[in-house]
């Protein structure tokens, strides 16, 4: 059995995704979402037709947003986060995104060749902030192994 990383990280933008002061997030993301693409180790990402994941609507708020891949591993993903382009974003999301009032991202594993859907990855999220890090959802904080391959182990 061949496991791959999946991922979610959610956030609720401070306006509406058509608002010239989201400009700054709204502009990178055909560009970053090239970035991850063309990653190694990189394998699906959610998106609609319109190429990115921000107007699919998941839970009837438009401003909350879902970002969704899956990966070939742990380290591949963590590569694309923080030795990219990924990370300045990321150190600019205070002034995009609300500050989250719990856990925002999850980790967990997938058979290979399997494409979460957004209900499978909020589902993994709210299990996070229940019962913490397991093999069922997991951070880049406490990594997981996939399942039959051990324990887990910090990063």
């Amino acid at each position: 059995m061949t496991w791959q990383l999946a991922q979610i990280n959610v956030g609720t933008v401070l306006y509406p995704t058509d608002d010239p002061r989201l400009d700054g997030f709204m502009s990178r993301l055909d560009q970053i979402n090239a970035v991850a693409d063309d990653s190694p180790g990189f394998v699906w990402r959610l998106q609609s037709e319109s190429g990115n994941a921000t107007d699919i609507d998941v839970g009837g708020d438009p401003l909350f947003i879902v970002n969704m891949s899956v990966w070939e591993s742990v380290e591949a993903l963590q590569a694309f986060v923080y030795q990219t382009g990924h990370r300045d974003v990321m150190i600019r999301r205070r002034e995009w995104f609300e500050r989250p009032g719990g856990a925002y991202q999850a980790l967990w594993w997938v058979r290979a060749g399997h494409e979460p859907t957004p209900e499978e990855g909020l589902e993994r999220l709210e299990y996070l902030k229940e019962h913490g890090p397991s093999s069922q959802a997991f951070t880049f904080a406490k990594v997981h192994s996939p399942p039959d391959t051990g324990e887990a182990k910090p990063a």
